[in-house]
């Protein structure tokens, strides 16, 4: 089983920004996919982005474009996500996952197999 932990979250005022970061403690070699959701009280895990480590492919959801940026840093073998331009409605738990899937089938609607704990990130107006 792939473990994950992720780190990096904060409380920020609107417009401002903040990197996640979601390192794999094991299996890297059964990693092709990652990604990054988050869930806010009330409301159902959304697919925020998610990267094709050997093609570098990226996938964003549409509020977050432009926003946001997935990466992968394959020495370290350690996934990020720079948030910026941050607005209250990005106030989530963010996760991070993990996968193994060819590049037409990793994305953010992946069904991924290994989740980290999450960090908090909140956004005040």
């Amino acid at each position: 089983q792939v473990q994950l932990v992720e780190s990096g979250g904060g409380s920020v005022q609107a417009g401002g920004s903040l990197r996640l970061s979601c390192a794999p403690s094991r299996f890297t070699y059964l990693i092709d996919c990652m990604g990054w959701f988050r869930q806010a009280p009330g409301k159902e895990r959304e697919g925020v982005a998610s990267i094709y480590i050997p093609l570098a492919i990226t996938d964003y959801t549409d509020s977050v474009k432009g926003r946001f940026t997935i990466s992968h840093d394959n020495d370290e073998k350690v996934m990020y996500l720079q948030l910026n331009s941050l607005k209250p409605e990005d106030t989530a738990m963010y996760y991070c996952a993990a996968g193994s899937f060819d590049y037409a089938a990793c994305g953010v609607r992946s069904d991924f197999a290994s989740w980290g704990q999450g960090t908090q990130v909140t956004v005040s107006s």
